[in-house]
């Protein structure tokens, strides 16, 4: 029977993990799914601690990521994506839990209401997991469209890989930039809802995410080099699309400007400037304010201390 949903898991040496992972999907309420768990070239022994559920259950596949697709995370969703059956794409880590009701509930959003994508709350966790799950099915709920694409360029409205559930469309000119090692998400979700997609955020929490220095966004905030300037390139290509939807304003390339304070080593207020090929009085007010911006925000702490006094 053709699945409903397409779960895409990407893995790397997650093998202490994955099982607790792949468990929660079984246990999930809705069954008719598909899991595609796509190795990108590990070395220790996934393969190995998954044979038995490979063996007992056939809604899940293990392949290995091909050489037409980049090694690291967005060639291997890519990968996934290009593999899916279902009608509807969510994304899963190879470290995580999923609460039973992740798949039933979305699905029943779908199925009542005319929507493109349904995002869920996401919690996190650090050592083991506590298994004591809120199965409430009462939860309000908002809707989200191109006019947030701000809030989620600021992080005011997170958009985590594993906290979205997909209509499959949305993949149809949209895959993950294969070169980004951190931020391709935030990239490419910021990108589809610029497109004009439309859904809704649910108030349950139904994913928690484990936290460990491992992770990518653990070492990003160690200050990985590979992290932090695939970061800045994201930034770029989240103007270049925004400039194509004819979605900027001031307030964000303000809000990025500052930002580009901490990447100078990546050039990046230039290639905003250069992105967004401005007139010669437009790009002199912005070189201005960045000039002027580290005075500007060191007395802007001043006073915000001075005032707490």
């Amino acid at each position: 029977m053709k699945p409903t949903v397409s779960i895409i898991m990407a893995t790397y040496n997650r093998a202490q993990y994955i099982v607790e992972s792949i468990k929660s999907i079984q246990a999930q309420t809705f069954e008719n799914w598909e899991c595609l768990i796509i190795d990108d070239g590990g070395t220790d022994n996934t393969s190995e601690v998954l044979k038995p559920i490979l063996k007992e259950d056939n809604r899940f596949s293990y392949l290995k990521r091909t050489d037409n697709y980049a090694k690291g995370l967005p060639g291997t969703r890519n990968y996934g994506l290009d593999l899916a059956k279902g009608d509807y794409i969510i994304f899963f880590d190879d470290d995580d839990i999923a609460h039973p009701q992740n798949l039933e509930i979305c699905v029943h959003e779908f199925k009542t209401k005319t929507i493109d994508f349904c995002r869920y709350i996401r919690a996190v966790f650090t050592g083991d997991f506590n298994y004591k799950y809120d199965f409430s099915k009462e939860y309000t709920h908002f809707e989200i469209d191109k006019k947030d694409v701000n809030r989620i360029l600021k992080n005011e409205l997170l958009f985590n890989s594993c906290a979205i559930m997909w209509k499959k469309e949305c993949f149809d000119a949209n895959h993950y930039i294969e070169h980004l090692m951190y931020a391709e998400e935030w990239e490419l979700y910021s990108r589809i809802v610029a497109q004009g997609y439309k859904g809704i955020s649910i108030d349950k929490i139904l994913f928690y995410g484990r936290k460990h220095e491992q992770s990518n966004t653990g070492e990003f905030f160690k200050q990985d080099p590979v992290r932090v300037k695939s970061n800045a390139d994201a930034i770029v290509l989240v103007f270049q699309n925004l400039k194509k939807e004819g979605l900027l304003s001031s307030s964000i390339i303000r809000y990025f400007i500052q930002v580009s304070l901490d990447y100078k080593k990546y050039n990046l207020f230039n290639r905003i400037m250069l992105t967004l090929n401005l007139s010669k009085k437009e790009t002199l007010k912005w070189k201005l304010y960045y000039t002027q911006l580290p005075l500007r925000l060191f007395f802007y702490k001043w006073y915000k201390k001075y005032l707490k006094k």
